[in-house]
């Protein structure tokens, strides 16, 4: 574990410093322990603790942003060495990962797109829960916003259709630090990975997809239309985490080390 200074703010960084590179992200609210258990062991793995995540500050700069969170994440390439590297990550780190490789061509080697968010257009309908959540947080406080969002017709359709995605929303009014990552949650809700759809369609490098059923904030189109669009995409259906968790992330670390393994001898993949 180390850490990365970047305007004043002291960001978090793990290094398993084994393997081939990959740098790969987490997740809107997650951090280095939902990574560590969402990618396979036998590479080297970076993963940059965004602004108000994990064990890294919030800072001044207002307000959050993936650009802001993906210049972080470069910097920690940089600071580990990596000229080329695999961008990865889950949700919210997919997301990063895609403008990474769409703005930042000539360092990304391959992408791997765990149960994206978003595509290519920012405050997409799935981030609605999300935003209604920081809203009532920021508004009424934790305990108040709480016995509201229970109450309303957001987390009865997602007790009845996506009750994994109910009890990761219900968990942000029990963070400590609740109001002021309410903001991170506004903001990165209203956001996109800022690159269009020519974009990720010129993209020449390897690609994974993955992606799950029963999930209304990564929904399965979002995963499908990513696949569709990025060329030669290698698109993966896993078991929804909500239905069996011990099975969906079994598949996924088959699918994500699959993957490296099958373009290990690859010239792109192959880190300086």
């Amino acid at each position: 574990m180390g850490t990365l200074l970047r305007d004043a703010v002291t960001l978090r960084v793990t290094d398993t410093s084994e393997g081939q590179a990959v740098v790969f992200q987490h997740g809107l609210g997650g951090g280095e322990a939902q990574v560590a258990q969402t990618f396979p062991a036998g590479f080297r793995r970076i993963t940059l603790e965004c602004r108000g995540h994990g064990g890294s500050g919030f800072g001044e700069r207002r307000p959050f942003s993936f650009e802001m969170f993906a210049d972080d994440v470069l910097a920690a390439a940089d600071q580990a060495g990596l000229d080329r590297f695999v961008a990865g990550g889950v949700s919210m780190g997919a997301a990063i990962a895609l403008h990474l490789a769409c703005c930042h061509p000539r360092r990304v080697a391959g992408l791997i797109l765990v149960r994206p968010a978003w595509t290519f257009s920012a405050t997409p309908a799935n981030m609605q829960p999300i935003a209604e959540v920081a809203a009532l947080i920021l508004e009424h406080g934790t305990e108040k916003g709480r016995t509201i969002f229970a109450q309303s017709e957001t987390a009865t359709r997602l007790y009845r259709e996506a009750p994994d995605n109910l009890s990761s929303l219900l968990g942000y009014f029990d963070r400590p630090d609740a109001r002021l990552f309410a903001q991170v949650l506004a903001d990165i809700a209203a956001d996109g990975p800022g690159v269009s759809e020519h974009d990720a369609a010129g993209l020449g490098i390897p690609a994974l997809v993955v992606g799950n059923a029963m999930d209304a904030v990564h929904p399965l189109s979002s995963a499908y239309a990513l696949a569709a669009t990025i060329p030669d995409a290698v698109f993966a259906e896993i078991t929804p985490k909500a239905r069996d968790s011990a099975k969906h992330f079994s598949e996924l670390h088959t699918q994500i080390a699959t993957f490296l393994q099958s373009h290990s001898n690859a010239r792109s993949l192959i880190p300086s």
